[in-house]
């Protein structure tokens, strides 16, 4: 009686068949499954509710392993619903003999929630492989970009190697013209010259001065972009002396400032003479080019126990903060307002340079109240 219960409510579909097929006995979920009542499957062949692939397998293959090996597992088949849509199910049978004969049992297995499952996993493979194949796609169009970067990468750092060098060789073959003119200049002013000579030497002293400063700064950006790097000889030197000198020079060429000097502290520092003469040089001809003229520029050396400053303050348009972080930038300007005495836009790149060489740094501060003061620090 428990048996019978167990066949009667199994969560598969069961049916028990003779030799050639025809069914003894079905649960009720074969006949819920097929849309046939228990009566009208008992007594037909199992192989006549197959599609016409699935009796040929049957009496080809199935039927024929039930015979010699006693069992199959898992052999997918579809059967027609009464409908006539199919149905298709697993098949495991397994050959029994009793005292009239051999009968077969057979377990069928709904395969709806697999075949959606195996539907998913065959989607996501073929998913995935797309995806690989855009990857290994990506991958090479993205080593094919690299290579070619890399290429322009280098014909652009060949080209500017070569600009670089051309301007440190057309700089410094300027140097010796440029003397030349200057000391034709100086000896002319010697001799009696009207007012208008004068004015024009003067001109001339001024504009030569003024290449003589760029080309430094062009040749000091070369060496340190192309070369070596810029070189110093720091020595122990008066650093109040050295500024005070450098001051009286930048005086001369700068005759429309007011230069200031101040000095704090006492003491030598280790630097080099004319490279903080230079550094100097460029600040003060910053501060003429976009301070106020009308108000001094102020030079301070500071000595403390174990640094030196040199700063340079002068009043004058704000320098926009979007403009600091690179001021000190090679080509970089704090305005794009005209001056006769604006350089290449080396000057502070080139103080920069020389500070860091001296094992110091350069800051700038800028403000409507207070002015604009550069510091460097060793």
């Amino acid at each position: 009686m428990q048996v019978d219960s167990l066949f009667e409510s199994a969560a598969c579909a069961l049916a028990v068949t003779r030799e050639d097929g025809t069914i003894l006995h079905v649960n009720p979920r074969l006949s819920d499954w097929l849309g046939f009542s228990v009566a009208q499957l008992c007594g037909r062949r199992f192989q006549d509710l197959l599609t016409m692939g699935g009796r040929i397998f049957y009496q080809t293959h199935l039927a024929p392993m039930l015979r010699m090996h006693g069992s199959v597992t898992e052999v997918k088949l579809d059967i027609r619903h009464c409908d006539g849509h199919k149905v298709t199910v697993l098949l495991n049978a397994n050959k029994r003999q009793q005292p009239d004969g051999a009968v077969y049992d057979l377990a069928l297995f709904g395969t709806t929630d697999r075949d959606k499952y195996e539907r998913e996993l065959l989607n996501a493979r073929t998913l995935a492989e797309a995806l690989l194949q855009e990857k290994t796609a990506t991958e090479l169009a993205l080593q094919r970009a690299q290579a070619e970067l890399s290429a322009a990468y280098a014909i652009a750092q060949r080209r500017a190697l070569f600009a670089e060098q051309m301007v440190a060789i057309v700089s410094h073959d300027l140097k010796n013209p440029l003397t030349a003119i200057r000391m034709a200049s100086d000896f002319l002013q010697h001799g009696e010259r009207t007012a208008k000579e004068r004015q024009l030497l003067g001109h001339i002293g001024q504009s030569s001065e003024r290449a003589q400063r760029m080309i430094a700064d062009l040749l000091d950006f070369t060496q340190a972009r192309v070369g070596q790097g810029i070189t110093i000889k720091a020595v122990p030197l008066d650093l109040h002396g050295v500024i005070q000198r450098a001051v009286d020079e930048l005086r001369v060429a700068f005759p429309k400032a007011t230069l200031v000097h101040q000095a704090e502290g006492c003491g030598h520092a280790c630097l080099d003479a004319d490279r903080l003469q230079q550094m100097i040089g460029n600040l003060v001809a910053n501060s003429v080019a976009y301070g106020d003229l009308l108000q001094p520029i102020t030079v301070t050396s500071r000595l403390g126990a174990s640094a030196c400053q040199v700063s340079v303050h002068n009043h004058g348009a704000v320098i926009p903060e979007a403009l600091l972080a690179g001021l000190f930038e090679p080509m970089t300007r704090g305005t794009d307002q005209g001056s006769d005495v604006r350089s290449v836009g080396l000057g502070l790149y080139i103080v920069r340079e020389l500070a860091k060489v001296h094992g110091g740094d350069v800051a700038v501060s800028s403000c409507a109240k207070d002015g604009t003061t550069f510091t460097v620090t060793f």
